[in-house]
């Protein structure tokens, strides 16, 4: 097939995480190349007739969609795939609907908990009821890749959630949140679909090595983008299915119910704490998770016996409207 890789468009300056957005597209186009298919890549551009032309002039069977933000923003990253669908163009991945509700951490929490599965409390502005004394993180609404989560994000009491929130708005922008603290492990669960259905790759935990035990084990912005750091160093995926299997069942039953919930298709991310009672939580979804080789994603389909450019295929072969 032609394949075009629609990517976002990343300025020079643009933080980690949209920088590794450009580091995957000639991974992912050696892998295309590797299964047979013509591959070209574009950074989309929020204009309809931009993406006319670009259509009309590279003439995809198919696009693979590595678009994670426009305008610098992930809660506006649905627009491109709106406007592919509204142009008839098949695409990899979810659709607009459910990238907007699975971007959506709040929103997300209330599908689930509406659902009956178990997701930590949350807490919102302006009224912020339900925090009380306890331990809060504070996170984006609709933005991902840890933005902004480090050791302060963890607040105790209402006081410190509240000056966290306000500091977080006026250095970020953005819509901000607080959800209650799960001191426990922490999992993630990626779905792709797979032949006609959906499929729950091995569990993997994230482990926080050699820990100080005063600092709260969480995946912080420094820990996925700063490989100079220790926190880098020290978080690494461990797959131990044969020894938890009840465990690890579970939540692969609980990612696929997510999944078919909010209406995913292709692939995603569900991410899990387990307190020290064994009860997982869903902490939120990732409708585009990233496909860097240093990813739970591709690290859980290495232990299904999926190579890289195996994993690529399948998703391309799960496109939407193909």
């Amino acid at each position: 097939m032609r394949v075009l890789i629609l990517h976002s468009d990343v300025q020079p300056d643009a933080p980690s995480d949209e920088q590794d957005t450009l580091a995957q597209i000639p991974i992912i186009a050696q892998a295309l190349r590797a299964k047979g298919h013509q591959v070209s890549h574009a950074p989309f551009k929020p204009d309809r007739e931009a993406l006319k032309a670009l259509i009309a002039r590279e003439r995809p069977d198919v696009v693979f969609n590595m678009v994670e933000a426009v305008w610098g923003r992930g809660s506006y990253a649905s627009i491109a795939v709106s406007m592919l669908t509204e142009l008839g163009v098949p695409y990899t991945g979810t659709d607009a609907a459910a990238m907007m509700v699975g971007g959506d951490k709040v929103l997300t929490k209330q599908v689930l908990a509406a659902a009956g599965l178990s997701t930590p409390r949350w807490a919102t502005p302006p009224d912020w009821s339900g925090v009380d004394g306890g331990r809060w993180i504070v996170k984006s609404v609709d933005e991902d890749s840890s933005l902004a989560i480090d050791d302060g994000a963890v607040a105790d009491g209402r006081a410190a959630v509240l000056a966290r929130a306000e500091h977080c708005q006026a250095a970020h922008g953005g819509r901000w949140f607080a959800e209650e603290f799960i001191d426990g492990r922490e999992f993630h669960v990626a779905v792709i679909e797979d032949g006609g259905a959906p499929r729950a790759l091995p569990v993997a935990e994230m482990v926080f090595e050699n820990w100080d035990d005063g600092r709260p084990r969480i995946m912080s912005d420094s820990a996925k983008w700063n490989a100079a750091s220790s926190e880098y160093a020290r978080t690494v995926w461990k797959f131990d299915g044969v020894q938890e299997p009840v465990l690890h069942t579970k939540l692969s039953q609980l990612a696929l119910q997510t999944f078919a919930l909010l209406g995913l298709s292709g692939y995603a991310r569900v991410d899990f704490r387990v307190d020290a009672k064994g009860t997982p939580f869903i902490l939120e979804i990732n409708p585009n998770p990233s496909l860097a080789l240093d990813c739970a994603l591709y690290a859980s389909a290495l232990r299904a016996n999926m190579s890289y450019a195996d994993l690529i295929e399948t998703i391309l072969t799960a496109s939407r409207g193909a």
